[in-house]
Parts: structure tokens; sequence; C-alpha cells
């Protein structure tokens, strides 16, 4: 059974397991490439007996390289499905002997075996059965509405400067777009690679920077507990609501509705404000930016480039569509 564990313990236990960067870590492009571990990795959900009857329970099991993972259970269902900050979460480490990984947490342990992780108290009797889940975002594959301006659609990395295609039509990491942009609607999809042995910001690091200018981090964060370091992140100004972070190698989604900073004689009136939507669930709500972010261009008026973080790791995007909501030359 489930029992009961602070939330802190999920941020403690994976912050000292996903630390020290791996720069020669093995990387893994493809799920036919990325062996066992990469199997066994993912997320599960199903219902549990618990001591006030039966409960819905997510789970997410991370690769940590070695056969070696950590599993993060969820109260009421996975995140973005049931469960929200401060609800019960359980973790545990485990290990793959033959064909079954074996997870050993506080009173309880678990069994996971072809796609089914099995929960069971310290008594040894089942408490219940969690089933493999691949979801996909309801805004994967999203057609651009008429009047979009298309920046990206597998075709030409024409749009953007320093734009370069992978051998499979996808746009790398490290570019530009050519166009700037005031208030805008934006709609991209990424990919991280698979890094079982890199830990912390090593593991599949990019950044979407609206404006060039205020970065949405995009990271292999699957299974921790959503820092402003993270993936759907703000860097040192909004952490995700949730964090929706799905495995690596899986489609994600970004939907900004992002609005600028307003400038009188060049003394900044007003701050930019973002909402962001990750996989199709609101992670930032009109959140506002007092100021932009390291690593591209200091905030400021005008409008400004997208630009796509390039970190050393193989991130790649795709369906790349924005909708304009001012004039374009208005100055902001």
């Amino acid at each position: 059974m489930f029992l009961r564990t602070l939330a802190w313990i999920v941020v403690c236990s994976l912050s000292l397991t996903l630390t020290a960067a791996e720069d020669d870590s093995p990387t893994y492009l493809t799920p036919e490439d990325a062996g066992p571990d990469f199997v066994v990795q993912g997320e599960y959900d199903g219902d549990v007996n618990a001591d006030q009857g039966r409960e819905r329970w997510g789970a997410q099991v991370i690769a940590l390289g070695e056969s070696k993972f950590t599993l993060v259970g969820y109260q009421g269902g996975l995140p973005g499905q049931g469960w929200q900050r401060g609800k019960r979460t359980e973790t545990a480490d485990g290990r793959t002997s033959g064909a079954i990984t074996r997870f050993y947490g506080n009173g309880w342990e678990a069994e996971l075996r072809d796609g089914v992780l099995k929960v069971y108290s310290d008594g040894g009797s089942l408490r219940g059965t969690l089933k493999k889940v691949e979801r996909q975002s309801p805004t994967l594959n999203a057609s651009p509405p008429p009047g979009a301006i298309v920046l990206f659609d597998g075709s030409s990395a024409d749009a953007f400067d320093h734009g370069q295609l992978t051998d499979d039509n996808l746009l790398r990491a490290d570019c530009s777009s050519k166009q700037a942009f005031g208030d805008h609607k934006l709609h991209l999809e990424f990919r991280t690679p698979f890094k079982p042995l890199a830990r912390g910001q090593e593991r599949g690091n990019s950044g979407v920077y609206v404006q060039s200018r205020y970065e949405i981090q995009v990271l292999d964060s699957f299974g921790l507990s959503g820092e402003n370091n993270e993936c759907g992140g703000i860097y040192s100004i909004a952490q995700p609501a949730v964090n929706m972070c799905y495995p690596p190698l899986s489609w994600q989604t970004y939907d900004i509705d992002f609005t600028a900073a307003r400038y009188e004689n060049g003394t900044k009136t007003q701050n930019a404000r973002i909402t962001v939507s990750h996989n199709g669930v609101k992670i930032l709500d009109d959140v506002e930016l007092p100021n932009g972010t390291p690593g591209r261009l200091d905030e400021g008026p005008g409008p400004a480039p997208l630009y796509l973080q390039g970190h050393g790791n193989p991130v790649v995007y795709r369906n790349i569509w924005v909708v304009e909501k001012t004039e374009p030359n208005i100055e902001h």
C-alpha cells in the first residue's frame, strides 16, 4: 500500500539522484536503440486499496541507467490527470533483475513486469495494479489557423538563421527566427533525447526563448518536482503549476500566449506577461515577467525573434507556428 510520505521526500530523493552532470553519457535518439531500461521507464495508471478505500494512483518510473530506477507515485492519478501539488506522493528506488523490476518503498513494495506494476503491502498482499500508459498531448500535430505564420513544417529551415534539419527533417536546436514578434501566440513541438546516465541540466537541455528574452526551459524533467529551472519553468521567475513533462523521446507541446512589455521613451511601463500550456495542461497562467532571463537578448522595447537554445544536447523541434496579436511593427 502507498503509505503517507511528505511531498518534499520526492524532491530530496531525486535531487540527490539527479544532480551531477555526465558529459560523456550515452545518448539515444530512437526507442529502438534505447535498450531495456527505456522499456521499463514510463507512466503507469491504476487503482490501489488504501486506508480510505479504493484510490486512483499514477506512477512515473524514471530510468537512471545500469538497470536502476526511481518510482514516483501520485495520489489521484498522473500529473495533469488527478494529481496536483499538495496531494500525497510516494517514492521508491528500484532495480531490474531478469524480467522483473522491483521497488522498495516505505512500508510497501512493487514489481514491474511486461508493462504491469503490481503494488503490495509490506505483508505481501496485493493492493493494486497499475498499467503502462503512453499519453499524447491533445495539441500534438495542431494545424496552424488561417493567418498564422508557419516557421517550420518540416520542409525547410529557411525561416531560421542557422536553421539545420536532421536526416528525418526535424529542426535542430540553436537557431533563431528571421522574423521578429511582439504580442503573439506560439505553438511548437519538441523532443528530448534519452540520456539515462546524465544528470541535471545535461539531461536533454534546450530552451524556448520568447522574443529571445524570456526562456521557457526545455529539459528531460520527467518525474521531477517541477522547479523554475526544469521543463516548463521560467528561470528564477516561475515554476510550473504541475510538472507535465512526458518521458524522453516523447513528442511534447508548448502552446504559449505572450504579451510583450510596454515602453515609453525607452522606459518600461508594463512588464511582459505569459501563459503556457505544456502537453495541453495550463502550467503558467498569465504570469508577469519582471525581467528577462539570461542567455540571449537583454529585455527591451520592440519585436524580437524566437530563439531555440542550443545547449549541446540533440533536442529537436517541429510544427512551429505563430499567430500575431498586434501589428508587428508597433513599438512595445
